[in-house]
C-alpha cells in the first residue's frame, strides 16, 4: 500500500520536510515513488507547498495520507 507522508531533510535542529508518496513498509528516509511537495516549519508562517493535482491523483489511486499530511493539506486549503 502507498502512503503519502513526510520525509525529513535538513540539519540538526533545522528540519525541512518533503511530502512524498512512498510504500508504507519502507523507512522514513528511504527512496520514494514521487515527490508531491515540501514543508518548512521554521519560517513564519510555515511554508507549505503541495502539488494538489498530484496529491489528488494519488488519493484516487488509493494512497493513504498520514495524519500530519492531512493536516497540512487542510491548512493549505483553508489558507491558515
Amino acid at each position: 500500500m502507498v502512503a503519502i507522508r513526510l520525509t525529513r531533510f535538513g540539519g540538526k535542529k533545522k528540519p525541512y520536510y518533503r511530502v512524498v508518496a512512498v510504500d508504507r513498509e519502507k523507512p522514513r528516509e528511504s527512496r520514494y515513488i514521487e515527490l508531491l511537495g515540501q514543508y518548512n516549519p521554521l519560517t513564519k508562517p510555515a511554508e507549505i507547498k503541495i502539488d494538489m493535482e498530484k496529491y489528488n491523483q494519488w488519493i484516487r489511486k488509493g494512497a493513504q495520507p498520514s495524519v500530519t499530511v492531512r493536516s497540512l493539506v487542510k491548512q493549505l486549503n483553508t489558507g491558515k
